[in-house]
């Protein structure tokens, strides 16, 4: 007998996943005993309540993580939510490097999950910063003005994109490192995509 909560491609991302495989097995679980819907976005598994983004499994080389859309709003009784970089306002992650620490977790994060189910049922949102103007470095502007392509395609990307392109950019101490990493994500820029697409 199949599980119609089960989505298709989260079980082909699944019997495709050389590492965790074990750790997501049990973290869907989970998050179906939760009756949150499976979906699939941002090529992972993504659970959501009533169409809003819930949390959503990913893995990275050292960790897994289940990641909450609106971590930023949940209470964080257990201090177990990592914000991932400074400049992460809403998200936030939980990481788990084997399934013994998940089955650890398991009543804890079934709570989490709860109150990020309530927080959506409140209809509450993150109040994101506005200060985060995002300054374009000379490198880059001079590169527009010889592209004006590349400028409509940078202004067409999502601001936090185009913050993530500007800050890698402008942490190099030199220009000639500036401009090389200029070169470097053309185009990636011009084919829409994020510094880490």
């Amino acid at each position: 007998m199949t599980d119609s909560r089960l989505n298709s491609k989260v079980d082909e991302y699944l019997s495709k996943a050389s590492k965790w495989r074990e750790e997501f097995v049990k973290l869907r679980k989970i998050m179906l005993d939760c009756e949150l819907t499976e979906e699939f976005k941002w090529k992972h598994p993504c659970y959501t309540f009533q169409n809003k983004n819930i949390v959503l499994i990913h893995g990275f080389k050292e960790y897994c993580a289940l990641l909450f859309h609106k971590g930023a709003l949940l209470r964080d009784t257990h201090k177990i939510l990592i914000q991932q970089t400074e400049n992460v306002q809403a998200a936030r992650q939980i990481r788990f490097t084997n399934v013994q620490q998940i089955e650890e977790l398991e009543t804890i994060l079934k709570s989490y999950i709860r109150e990020a189910i309530e927080i959506e049922k409140a209809g509450l949102e993150v109040e994101f910063k506005k200060n985060t103007e995002i300054v374009i470095p000379e490198e880059l502007q001079r590169k527009f003005d010889e592209l004006p392509e590349l400028k409509s395609a940078f202004e067409a990307l999502t601001p936090g994109r185009q913050r993530a392109y500007t800050l890698y950019v402008s942490k190099a101490k030199q220009s000639k490192t500036r401009e090389s990493r200029v070169e470097k994500y053309v185009q990636k820029i011009l084919d829409g995509k994020g510094l880490n697409d």
